[in-house]
């Protein structure tokens, strides 16, 4: 269900999710969520020497970072580049978007992240060869590029005998 109010936060009165993978981890406090909205927004917290996210990019979403304590570096096919408090980084749909946040300070890198829904969201992920699949915000389907299976694989009706040809009734 999409907001039906003003909503006015720093972020403390809204629980934390973290998430942690090897060299990835943060924690998400969502005031905006994907469901039923035009946007989604996040505050997001980076601890020293993690990455929220691999690299990757969207079909459809645009990404609005607004860096308000820390710094890192924002990795994206133009190269790597510092950012810090301040800052302001648009990530647009599409390959020239894709982009990886790391926290290579000493300090939580914290930001707020504002993104443009799509539903479905298409997810790409060139340092591992994998794509995925998020609907209403829920991760549904990852798979290697190049492991799909041609349209018809598997349906009953496409295992159907050739039809008989002009010469075949000859």
């Amino acid at each position: 269900m999409g907001i039906d109010r003003t909503i006015v936060t720093d972020g403390s009165d809204l629980a934390a999710a973290h998430e942690e993978a090897g060299a990835f981890e943060y924690r998400k406090r969502l005031v905006v969520p994907r469901a039923g909205n035009q946007a989604t927004v996040a505050f997001m917290e980076i601890p020293p020497g993690r990455s929220a996210y691999p690299y990757h990019w969207h079909e459809g979403v645009t990404e609005v970072y607004v860096i308000l304590a820390g710094s890192g570096t924002l990795r994206t096919p133009e190269g790597d580049r510092r950012v810090g408090a301040g800052a302001v980084v648009v990530l647009p749909p599409g390959p020239s978007g894709a982009h990886r946040l790391t926290n290579d300070g000493t300090e939580v890198l914290r930001y707020v992240d504002v993104d443009t829904t799509s539903d479905p969201d298409v997810t790409h992920y060139p340092d591992s060869g994998k794509s995925g699949l998020i609907l209403g915000g829920v991760a549904v389907a990852f798979h290697r590029d190049g492991d799909g299976v041609p349209y018809y694989d598997g349906e009953p009706d496409a295992e159907q005998p050739p039809r008989p040809t002009a010469s075949d009734t000859d």
